[in-house]
């Protein structure tokens, strides 16, 4: 990069929410660098279009110390002179099988786990690792985490035990860092933010649940009946500007709504 410009990182980029997150970030003042499963080649050709830097990459964040030592190592190699800020959105979460605890397959549980909570603490510890190293050699711009939770991290839910614990532990974890970058100068600011609920697919997820197994899917069906879901491109709108709150960090736990 030799043009100065803001450094965003964005995992599940690929759809839903986080690709229209993708979409509003494009920009020629900013590199993009999108972490999913799978590239989208619509938004490339956008970025094109646009003259705005991206790069996605392929990566299963199941692999959660794959793509921490991935991360490290490309932030450590970047030229710091070139970028004016560095921030990271963990957006990435998935719903395991709808249902009791009990009735979870195994590997579903423990891969919920590791998307939900543990690839955002190995992101983050990677970035503020990195770019602490950047402010130890000099660098001044501000460093920003902002972690996609939910409100069912704050309120449980029946039939949702991976996911919920997932969220409440983001949370948790946003707390305890943003303490300690608290201490730190030029330390980092974090953020947990509930998006609100979004039309996207883990909503048709959970309209599409077994009635028996989950007890609150008639109130998942009555938020789309009732017209109550925000799209996408609007939740993602609303995240995005909480980014550019001046008080970004203060509170380290809080919800679009709020």
């Amino acid at each position: 990069m030799t043009t100065t410009r803001h450094l965003t990182i964005l995992t599940g980029a690929s759809r839903g929410m986080g690709l229209a997150m993708a979409v509003q970030l494009l920009d020629p003042s900013r590199h993009l660098l999108c972490i999913s499963r799978r590239a989208n080649d619509g938004l490339a050709e956008q970025a094109r279009q646009k003259g705005a830097p991206l790069t996605q990459w392929t990566q299963d964040l199941a692999d959660t110390t794959g793509s921490r030592e991935r991360l490290q190592i490309w932030l450590e190699g970047l030229d710091t002179s070139a970028l004016k800020s560095a921030t990271l959105i963990n957006n990435a979460g998935v719903i395991p099988r709808i249902g009791p605890l009990d009735q979870c397959p195994p590997e579903d549980l423990a891969n919920a786990l590791r998307v939900g909570l543990e690839a955002p603490m190995q992101l983050t510890a990677a970035f503020l690792r990195a770019t602490g190293g950047w402010v130890e050699a000099g660098w001044r711009g501000p460093r920003k985490v902002l972690n996609i939770s939910s409100g069912l991290g704050r309120n449980a839910m029946a039939a949702q035990a991976p996911y919920c614990a997932a969220k409440a532990g983001m949370d948790h974890f946003t707390r305890c860092s943003a303490l300690d970058e608290a201490h730190r100068e030029h330390g980092a600011r974090l953020v947990s933010l509930a998006p609100g609920v979004i039309d996207t697919d883990m909503q048709s997820q959970l309209r599409a649940g077994d009635p028996a197994a989950f007890p609150d899917r008639s109130r998942f069906v009555e938020l789309q009946r009732q017209g109550q879901l925000t799209s996408p491109e609007d939740a993602a709108a609303r995240l995005l500007a909480w980014l550019q709150r001046k008080d970004f960090g203060d509170k380290p736990v809080a919800d679009v709504r709020d």
